[in-house]
């Protein structure tokens, strides 16, 4: 791997947005919920909500990488847990950032199974050795990916108040 990057703006963010919105809707998908993955899939989850007019947002928490490219040996679900009842009957879009591995994917899908009429997956970025294929993805990358909302260091407060 090179140490070129795929960068993610916060404008092609919101570009990669509708445009896998317009695919999910060329393609007679009309999801009852959209499902995200956080932390990576909130925003997308968010946009994708507006861009179709889905109303009806859901959080599922997992736990796979700890660092650039470190990871725990299997992703982990951390609660709270979306209920399964509540999934009952509907059609899931599952929302995340990147299918690297697909193993949170690959999680997620495994959970919603059998509880939900229909689940779909939808990406911004997939890679080639994901062991899910999404649904929906906006770009294909072999490159690691520094997505606007990670990029930098988390704030530190400095005391003082105003």
């Amino acid at each position: 791997m090179s140490n070129e990057r795929e960068v993610l703006t916060y404008d092609l963010f919101g570009t990669a947005s509708r445009e896998l919105a317009q695919e999910v809707a060329d393609s007679g998908f009309e999801p009852d919920l959209i499902l995200s993955i956080a932390r990576g899939g909130l925003a997308l989850g968010m946009g994708l909500g507006y861009a179709l007019g889905v109303k009806n947002l859901s959080v599922i928490n997992v736990e796979f990488y700890t660092g650039v490219d470190q990871r725990l040996d299997v992703p982990i679900v951390l609660p709270p847990t979306p209920a399964a009842v509540d999934l009952s009957g509907l059609k899931v879009l599952i929302a995340d950032d990147v299918a690297d591995t697909g193993r949170t994917l690959e999680l997620v899908h495994q959970f919603c199974e059998g509880h939900v009429a229909e689940a779909r997956t939808v990406v911004i970025y997939e890679k080639p050795q994901s062991v899910i294929k999404p649904d929906y993805a906006w770009r294909r990358t072999e490159q690691w990916i520094d997505f606007p909302w990670s990029i930098l260091p988390p704030v530190v407060g400095t005391g003082l108040a105003h």
